[in-house]
């Protein structure tokens, strides 16, 4: 069985480093420079477009599907978000099983539906299927359901290193393709007929679209949009995010394992007493998309882990109709270790800022580790 390990484990950096000495540490290279990536050619992006346009009705229906026991947060929760607040679309949030749906590395999320139940009121199917990065990535029934939504026309987007369960669904091979900077080697050692695509957050082949790392479900979901209402349309979404450009544009050389990355991710791991759980109120309304970057983030350090908190025991409803469980029932939390609230901040503002908190409570250093996990390509005032 694979599990596919979203976080990575600084105490195996740690038991690594022990075995094979500083020259293992030496041999990494350098943390990467980023360099700016030439636009996409207007026929590229034209093609891309073409490709996502909506398979079967006017008004999409886009399916998300995770597993219970730990699906990514960011790949699940910023589709969903992105997407219902565009109203382009009919969004469902799946699981495999009935209950509750653990993700990694924070929150819970009560799905709206399961697969049967979804194939039970739509016999004929999605129009897209976004598969973000799980626990595992040859679950048999998520493997099954995607095989069967792609036979029926479906649209499969893989977010992340959701691309190695499509890949296990056997619909990248002889495609092209891309993923997560981290699981590209064995993606590509796995199945060696992937036409792996650099310096692009995202590709699309015959009815198959994958992206790079975590954050590059934002200029994936914004591209779908353009693809299934207009240009105007994605800018407005665009502009409500915070973002300025959602092109494939990416440097892919800016994201890699590297000595200071091992180096802290060592550190941090190592300094046991120095761990600590930070408190985020769930708010009724909350949007999606920030409260899973500003979760996903803070529980990226190897030093902090982000816990939801709320007055009362029940689920709280976001912006988009979502059902959060809080982690813990509290009416307060110590200020100490409390992070700011969501508030009305726009996602990538809140991303940025939650970067910015962690580099100032840990270091740039560890905030560096959090954006290259995330796979962010930061701004240049943030590096």
């Amino acid at each position: 069985m694979k599990r596919r390990i979203i976080l990575w484990s600084g105490g195996a950096f740690a038991s690594l480093a022990a075995l094979i000495g500083a020259g293992w540490l030496l041999s990494l290279p350098p943390a990467p420079a980023a360099a700016a990536s030439p636009p996409i050619a207007r026929d590229e992006a034209a093609a891309t477009l073409a490709a996502l346009k909506p398979p079967k009705r006017a008004r999409p229906l886009v399916a998300i599907i995770g597993v219970n026991d730990a699906t990514e947060t960011t790949d699940y929760l910023m589709p969903y978000g992105i997407l219902s607040r565009a109203d382009v679309a009919d969004v469902v949030a799946l699981s495999t099983e009935p209950g509750p749906m653990t993700l990694y590395p924070a929150l819970t999320v009560q799905p709206q539906a399961t697969t049967a139940g979804f194939d039970a009121r739509h016999p004929d199917g999605a129009d897209y299927v976004i598969v973000p990065a799980m626990s595992r990535d040859d679950d048999p029934a998520v493997l099954a359901w995607i095989r069967k939504q792609a036979a029926g026309g479906a649209i499969i987007i893989g977010v992340c290193a959701g691309a190695t369960v499509v890949g296990e669904a056997g619909l990248l091979d002889g495609r092209r393709a891309t993923t997560h900077w981290y699981f590209l080697k064995g993606l590509r050692r796995v199945h060696p007929e992937v036409r792996y695509v650099p310096d692009r957050r995202l590709v699309v082949d015959r009815g198959v679209a994958t992206t790079t790392g975590i954050t590059a479900s934002m200029p994936m979901m914004l591209t779908l949009i353009e693809a299934i209402a207009g240009r105007e349309k994605a800018g407005a979404v665009a502009r409500d995010l915070g973002v300025g450009a959602w092109d494939a544009r990416h440097d892919s050389s800016a994201f890699r394992f590297s000595r200071p990355f091992a180096l802290t991710v060592m550190g941090n791991t190592a300094a046991i007493w120095n761990r600590e759980t930070l408190g985020l109120e769930l708010a009724p309304g909350v949007d999606e998309v920030s409260l899973a970057l500003v979760a996903d983030a803070w529980s990226r350090t190897y030093r902090s882990k982000a816990e939801t908190f709320s007055a009362t025991a029940g689920p709280v409803r976001t912006r988009n109709g979502l059902r959060i469980v809080p982690d813990r029932v509290a009416a307060t939390w110590d200020a100490r270790r409390r992070l700011p609230a969501i508030g009305g901040r726009r996602p990538a503002r809140a991303l940025d800022d939650a970067l910015l908190g962690i580099g100032a409570r840990y270091g740039a250093p560890t905030a560096s580790v959090v954006a290259m996990q995330l796979e962010y390509p930061r701004p240049t005032a943030a590096r």
